[in-house]
């Protein structure tokens, strides 16, 4: 265990109850900061905020002067567009009540530019009807597969969809979407290797709509592993968003990105059913549990325990020496996957100068805030 106070300790913790989503928000402005200095152009910064679901934490990138931004989800758009983002990428294609919801966030919010993507003809007919039936205009970005193969439509056929989109009324192409989150390599030379091949087709197609139809598309690439190779590329916006909280799995594999962890779980031990057992209440409910239980968490202030168990409310470990730990000892985790984890918690408990002083609701985690 500590022995000394570190960042991390929150020295009124016994008015915490856990397991509880800690935010430091020193650490937040930092790594605010530190993404401002990466880049030269903060126009071309359109970070993601699925990472923090935060008004308040929103709001602090519009005051650094950050003001576009990417969301996931209509909740998301939603709770951009309360605290004044003028500008919000969808990066999803509205599909069924999706395109009505998001007519009446663009109804709502006339202040802020929403756009959103489409990788078929058939949904850019529904958006484009749609928009029309309320005389409303939908700028819209072509979402490219170039390996990851989740969404999208391949480059070599997105000519054809751009022919196709061209004459709809009610949306307008605007940009080429591309995101390469398969691209994961700790090697930084061999990242980039891989970057730059998936990403030399999206230049040829920006390129080969300009020659054509006079039109030049804005590109947004990239997501956390690739951002230290698309910040250096002037022609695209980038969409960072773990750098926010930042997480011990990127830590691991991104060497080259130094930002702080600002996002803790924070947890107590609840049992000791054997002398080198100890059971935390971190449950399923309350960490990203889609990797391996040894890859669910890393604790700052107790390195050496090995997990054994993991379900809804309680977590299992081995432990060295049990005399060490005690029932109501407090544990702080760095969650190995933030954004999930993230997810889980309705609220988190805001730390500054070691203590807690207010409680931030984690909004956008809602399907449905209003719309």
């Amino acid at each position: 265990m500590a022995t000394e106070k570190q960042w991390f300790i929150i020295d009124n913790v016994k008015t915490l109850d856990t397991p509880a989503l800690a935010i430091y928000t020193n650490r937040v402005k930092e790594n605010i900061q530190a993404l401002l200095s990466s880049i030269d152009d903060i126009n071309r910064l359109r970070p993601h905020i699925k990472t923090h679901k935060s008004s308040e934490v929103s709001a602090l990138m519009l005051r650094a002067g950050i003001k576009k931004f990417k969301c996931a989800t209509i909740a998301e758009a939603e709770m951009l567009a309360m605290v004044g983002a003028p500008d919000v990428l969808l990066a999803y294609q509205p599909i069924g009540p999706k395109a009505n919801r998001l007519v009446a966030l663009v109804q709502r919010f006339p202040s802020t530019n929403f756009s959103c993507l489409v990788d078929n003809i058939n949904s850019a007919k529904h958006l484009s009807e749609t928009f029309q039936q309320h005389n409303l205009f939908l700028p819209v970005f072509i979402d490219l597969n170039i390996g990851m193969n989740r969404t999208g439509i391949l480059p070599s056929d997105a000519l054809s969809l751009f022919q196709n989109c061209n004459p709809l009324k009610g949306i307008s192409i605007i940009g080429l979407h591309a995101y390469d989150g398969h691209i994961r390599d700790t090697d930084f030379n061999l990242r980039k290797k891989h970057c730059d091949e998936a990403f030399a087709v999206v230049l040829l197609l920006q390129k080969e709509i300009k020659n054509r139809f006079n039109k030049e598309l804005t590109i947004v690439a990239g997501g956390t592993p690739t951002y230290s190779i698309h910040c250096k590329r002037k022609e695209v916006e980038c969409s960072p968003g773990t750098f926010i909280y930042w997480d011990y799995g990127y830590q691991t594999i991104l060497p080259e990105q130094h930002f702080a962890f600002a996002a803790l779980v924070v947890t107590r031990i609840i049992s000791k059913p054997t002398p080198d057992i100890i059971c935390i209440d971190l449950g399923h409910k309350a960490i990203a549990s889609e990797n391996p239980i040894s890859h669910r968490v890393t604790f700052l202030n107790a390195l050496n325990l090995k997990p054994i168990g993991h379900s809804e409310e309680h977590m299992v470990f081995n432990v060295e020496d049990g005399k060490e730990y005690n029932v109501g000892d407090v544990l702080y985790g760095v969650p190995y996957h933030i954004c999930p984890t993230v997810a889980l918690h309705d609220r988190a408990a805001i730390v500054e100068n070691n203590n807690v002083v207010e409680y931030w609701n984690t909004l956008s985690r809602n399907r449905k805030i209003t719309i």
